[in-house]
């Protein structure tokens, strides 16, 4: 089975239930027709009930739960617990209850009180809007420092990497960490490969420069964030400064970083600053025609992931079955 195939799997062994908050959208309720068919997750919309239905005219939603935040039971419970976790901030209890209506605020809080295992939002919000709710009601994972953002790479034919799958990382949400922001989505991207691939994580930290190479302020950040990464996880395999080529082609790699234990097999890649992860992602997607999930957020108490807005119904599918199966572990 390939990558997607393998979570949705697991999704389905381990059923979880999942928000999306954007049911006015014909993407996104196409997207819950389907997981509810396949039996990857629970879904629940959030929406007046009529609306959705007549946004989903044609599609089986029999299954799934539509919440209407402004008559559910729970809606003043939700209210007092923003109140609560916000008002050192300066949150009243009437901003409270203006702000739980807003269905990415209502769907964060139905996952930090257990009703729900993880939510899904982006198809029609920016990622400010969709993660802000969870970075404000849920925090930072135990153990975490940072919350970033990866996407998972599944290239056809691909020798490279674990048969042609990769983490990307940050592609989505750190603009430019410091040495040690980078070493922090180093080693929560370990964790995230491992978890999603079922294989040991390799890492690399990419540059222009392998091996000192390149003498420049930018080469000494990745020096250091891989000094950093080494000390807080000596057991990881995780090396660089390695250029893309060293970090990933066996030949290269033997010729440009000797004897390190990463280079030309790492199937976890951390770029130096969002500009150079952006613009690598979407090379790669595009020229290589791969499928690219994400971007999926590490680091957060419990799963919220982001969409991006030219996303189809496919694509919710399979971010819908990742999300699922962070919220296994």
């Amino acid at each position: 089975m390939g990558f997607i195939e393998t979570i949705i799997a697991k999704a389905i062994a381990n059923k979880k239930t999942i928000v999306l908050p954007e049911a006015s959208d014909r993407r996104v309720v196409e997207a819950a027709a389907t997981v509810l068919e396949q039996g990857i997750a629970n879904v629940v919309l959030i929406g007046e009930k009529e609306k959705v239905l007549a946004v989903a005219r044609g599609l089986d939603l029999s299954k799934a739960t539509i919440v209407d935040p402004l008559s559910d039971p729970r809606f003043e419970d939700y209210a007092n617990t923003l109140f609560e976790l916000r008002k050192a901030k300066g949150m009243t209890i009437e901003k409270a209850r203006q702000t739980m209506e807003d269905g990415n605020y209502f769907g964060v809080m139905m996952v930090k009180k257990g009703d729900a295992d993880g939510m899904v939002s982006g198809a029609i919000h920016s990622t400010a809007d969709t993660l802000r709710p969870s970075l404000q009601i849920l925090k930072t994972a135990p153990g975490t420092k940072l919350v970033s953002a990866f996407f998972m790479m599944v290239v056809p034919n691909c020798e490279y990497g674990e048969n042609g799958t990769f983490l990307f990382a940050d592609s989505g949400l750190v603009m430019n960490p410091t040495a040690d922001e980078l070493s922090e989505i180093a080693i929560s991207s370990a964790k995230s490969f491992e978890q999603l691939v079922g294989k040991e994580a390799k890492v690399a930290m990419l540059s222009f420069s392998s091996y000192g190479s390149a003498k420049d302020p930018l080469v000494d950040k990745v020096v250091e964030a891989t000094r950093l990464a080494k000390e807080k996880a000596p057991h990881l395999k995780l090396d660089g400064e390695l250029q893309l080529d060293a970090a990933i082609v066996p030949s290269v790699g033997k010729s440009k970083a000797p004897g390190s234990t990463v280079a030309g097999t790492a199937n976890t890649l951390v770029f130096p600053d969002l500009s150079a992860g952006n613009i690598g992602y979407k090379l790669v997607q595009r020229l290589a025609k791969a499928d690219a999930y994400g971007p999926i957020t590490q680091g957060i108490a419990k799963p919220v992931n982001d969409l991006s807005r030219g996303c189809s119904a496919e694509d919710i599918v399979g971010v819908v079955a990742i999300t699922a199966v962070q919220a296994i572990s």
